[in-house]
């Protein structure tokens, strides 16, 4: 396949490629298109309370603009993914980018709370499509090489620039605040949105027919509403978005069985569909891809837990102010960034989720066991040990994906993927609303802790059940000789 437009008429020079003949120039856009979702969901938490006093809305209302991005995302970035599938990463790439651009205008000119909130949902829309575009160019330049070592080189990249956009998002949110007030931190969307049209559009390949799987639209974008399965999103996003709310607690629990009725519905009418949104007897029979699916719910359950909870406690428990709390938490973006560029390149997947599982339950494990009064550096010794984990594990899920998944919706899965760790982002947020319902005591945080190891324990043991990762392949044919072939729908065959 071909990674490059070629005009009939002209012949443009070879484009720079790595060894394993990966386009190098595609990875700036990919990694600037990557880090809007995470820049927008950090510099937010700074611009709360000056929205809510701007709007004279309460904290239970401007949370909204947390939980916006978080559902529209999770439900959108399959969907997307779907999309680049269908008619490959150029187009829904540079529309994501568009939306960007829109939404932060929108936003720096909002003239009510539930505009913002419109604003928000349009944001996380829009950044649904740099994450499956990249892992989808990524497959194929595997695919063509037969090589899969130098494409960590670029899964390395888009790691470490999404663990730096956290670490440096809450510092340019309060800069952008101080300078321009809270409108600013929407309108630096624009800028943004802007050099990933202008990178997009020179640097992303324009996709042809024979790019894509048999059942793809054509490479313009034509075919997609007929081939994109609209009853099977719309079934899938009522499901999801049910459970997710009455995780965030905006919903009764009985609204759960709205959840089981539209997600019965939708298996029903998945594996009976011609063109499935998501090919249920595909990904049941992809075993590799179901475990690194759990495996990624509890370490985002686990990773969002401490991010959420013991910071709570630093500042409530131990009664640390917010500027010395956040120094406390420090170590653990600065390990995982360090992880992750060490060990990125040259870790197979199933020591690198060993090592970080067991980093996990180290970290979990220390904090099980502190008191207000515990030693500054026991303190810092438990944010290392997330630290770890995060840098290893949250690298070691894509590179899992990138070989597990079946070439022709690689796209819709590792969208998938994000919908996993956003579903885990939810369960810690209801597991601490519960275990902290007096407040963030050293008692709520030590159970909390025990969960954490909990999901510790639980990813080693999936990862030493996992014979796909035993061995490391080394192309990703010999990777997906380990998925076996899901048997044919009703009326098709092989």
């Amino acid at each position: 396949m071909t990674l490059l437009h070629r005009h009939p008429a002209t012949r443009p020079a070879a484009a720079p490629r790595g060894p394993d003949g990966y386009d190098t120039r595609l990875t700036l856009p990919l990694a600037l298109g990557s880090l809007l979702n995470p820049i927008n969901s950090s510099m937010i938490a700074v611009a709360l309370v000056p929205i809510g006093i701007a709007f004279g809305a309460p904290a239970a209302q401007t949370v909204w603009l947390v939980t916006a991005l978080y559902l529209v995302t999770a439900v959108g970035q399959p969907v997307v993914g779907r999309v680049v599938d269908l008619v490959g990463p150029r187009r829904p790439y540079l529309v994501g980018a568009a939306l960007v651009g829109v939404a932060g205008l929108l936003g720096a000119l909002a003239p009510s709370l539930g505009v913002l909130v419109l604003a928000r949902a349009l944001l996380g829309i829009g950044t649904c499509a740099a994450y499956p575009a990249a892992m989808w160019l990524v497959r194929r330049a595997t695919d063509r090489s037969g090589e899969d070592r130098g494409i960590a080189t670029v899964l390395t990249i888009l790691a470490v620039t999404n663990q730096v956009t956290m670490i440096v998002g809450p510092t340019l949110g309060g800069l952008l605040v101080g300078v321009g007030g809270w409108r600013a931190i929407f309108l630096v969307n624009v800028p943004l949105a802007a050099a990933c049209l202008v990178l997009g559009g020179l640097r992303l390949p324009r996709t042809t027919a024979a790019d894509l799987p048999r059942d793809g639209a054509r490479g313009d974008g034509a075919g997609v509403a007929t081939r994109l399965d609209l009853l099977g999103v719309l079934l899938f996003a009522a499901a999801l978005t049910s459970l997710m709310l009455v995780l965030v607690g905006a919903a009764p629990w009985w609204v759960l069985a709205a959840t089981v009725v539209t997600g019965a519905w939708f298996a029903r009418h998945e594996l009976r569909a011609r063109r499935p949104f998501i090919d249920l007897r595909l990904l049941g029979g992809n075993r590799p891809l179901l475990l690194t699916y759990a495996r990624a719910l509890l370490t985002a359950t686990a990773t969002y837990a401490f991010m959420f909870g013991y910071v709570q406690w630093l500042e409530q428990g131990r009664g640390l102010s917010e500027a010395t709390a956040g120094f406390l938490m420090l170590p653990t973006s600065v390990v995982a960034v360090a992880v992750a560029s060490a060990t990125g390149r040259r870790a197979p997947v199933r020591t690198a989720l060993l090592v970080g599982s067991g980093s996990l339950l180290v970290g979990g494990a220390i904090l099980a066991v502190v008191q207000p009064a515990s030693p500054t550096w026991v303190l810092v010794l438990a944010s290392v040990g997330i630290g770890g984990m995060q840098g290893l594990a949250g690298l070691a899920h894509q590179k899992a994906l990138a070989r597990q998944a079946d070439a022709a919706t690689v796209g819709a899965a590792s969208g998938l993927l994000r919908t996993f760790m956003y579903l885990g982002a939810l369960v810690s947020t209801a597991a601490i609303a519960a275990l902290y319902a007096d407040g963030p005591t050293t008692a709520g945080l030590h159970d909390l802790a025990l969960a954490m190891a909990a999901c510790a324990v639980v990813v080693g043991v999936l990862t030493l059940v996992d014979r796909s990762l035993r061995r490391r392949p080394t192309t990703a044919r010999a990777a997906l000789a380990t998925v076996p072939a899901p048997d044919p729908a009703p009326g098709e065959h092989r």
